[in-house]
């Protein structure tokens, strides 16, 4: 099936190599397919005369719609970018979609847990309420509404996930795991925003990709699924390993990598999830967290091309990454 492949930061890649099954023609960080019936069609999601085009061109069977701003502190500096590109990019998206003269058999939207908002106790499902807290995870929600009502009203036929953190080879690094791992190969401290208890749960791309393959087999439309793990990482904890694993310093050493700086006014702790009804369909992670987290740090260290260069389009995390010490000033221990 020839797929649109609307995807955002290092998932694209990921997809594309499961779907596809071989290398790509085009330069994306190391993958590259050359036999295939595929090609790459680089744009702006927003632009409906490229997308219809695009739809008018080519008998497209299934979409993979993963193109999204997704900086959380980016979202609060630029929320009408987020709400361009999340939301009017899933309608025009929709649209195009929807008038092609060669009908879809799934678009499959990929939301996050953030659009349950945070919860200390409660572990959310699909039917648990939507309650973002932040600007990213309010257009998630509100393209999720959209993708919905091509269900409600054409029966035109969706699938959505709201998956956990996702990790791996190839993330843009304004995401947690591949931000602390750019600053330790600078040779800068790892900035831990706030002194609350945050963690989050985290899913290896390849374990993403194949239940989003699978509910591209087996999924119902019209359905949501939750897609995570039962590893829960406290973000201390995450930034302490990869101080481990990256300087291998003695544990005495450990805290003089790490940095605090002011958390955003409002914070979301954890984001729970139950994921039964993708697991129903045969779905289990397979990646273990040691196992993932050591592939993930071997890609980064064997690839400083791709994060030596800080991308000029991510102020906040352009100052992040400016602003970091990199001298050592020891600091108390945490048990």
């Amino acid at each position: 099936a020839k797929t649109v492949k609307q995807t955002a930061d290092y998932q694209k890649c990921e997809t594309l190599e499961n779907i596809l099954r071989c290398p790509l023609s085009f330069n994306c960080a190391g993958c590259t397919v050359t036999h295939l019936d595929s090609f790459l069609q680089q744009g702006d999601v927003c632009n409906p005369r490229l997308l219809n085009h695009i739809f008018s061109s080519k008998n497209i069977d299934v979409i993979f719609h993963l193109a999204a701003k997704t900086h959380v502190e980016a979202s609060f500096e630029s929320p009408s970018t987020f709400q361009q590109v999340n939301i009017e990019g899933t309608r025009v998206l929709l649209g195009a979609a929807h008038q092609a003269r060669h009908q879809p058999q799934r678009f499959i939207y990929i939301s996050t847990d953030e659009v349950y908002g945070a919860s200390l106790h409660e572990v959310f499902d699909e039917s648990s309420p939507v309650r973002p807290s932040n600007p990213y995870a309010a257009t998630k929600a509100a393209a999720e509404y959209l993708v919905r009502s091509y269900w409600d009203q054409y029966k035109f036929p969706i699938i959505i996930t709201r998956s956990n953190n996702i990790y791996g080879p190839r993330q843009y690094t304004e995401k947690v795991i591949p931000r602390f791992l750019t600053l330790l190969q600078m040779d800068k401290k790892c900035t831990i925003q706030g002194t609350l208890p945050k963690s989050r749960h985290f899913l290896f791309v390849s374990d993403a990709i194949n239940a989003f393959l699978l509910l591209l087999e087996k999924g119902i439309v019209g359905e949501i699924y939750n897609v995570g793990t039962s590893c829960e990482i406290p973000i201390m904890q995450l930034a302490r390993e990869l101080v481990r694993m990256v300087k291998k310093v003695p544990e005495s050493e450990v805290n003089d990598w790490l940095e605090f700086v002011p958390d955003r006014p409002r914070v979301d702790l954890r984001y729970p999830i139950k994921c039964e009804k993708l697991q129903q369909l045969g779905w289990r992670a397979e990646v273990s967290w040691t196992e993932g987290i050591r592939q993930t740090v071997k890609w980064y260290r064997d690839n400083p091309d791709f994060w030596s260069d800080i991308s000029e389009d991510q102020p906040p995390i352009r100052r992040e990454f400016e602003n970091a010490a990199t001298t050592v000033v020891p600091i108390s221990s945490e048990s």
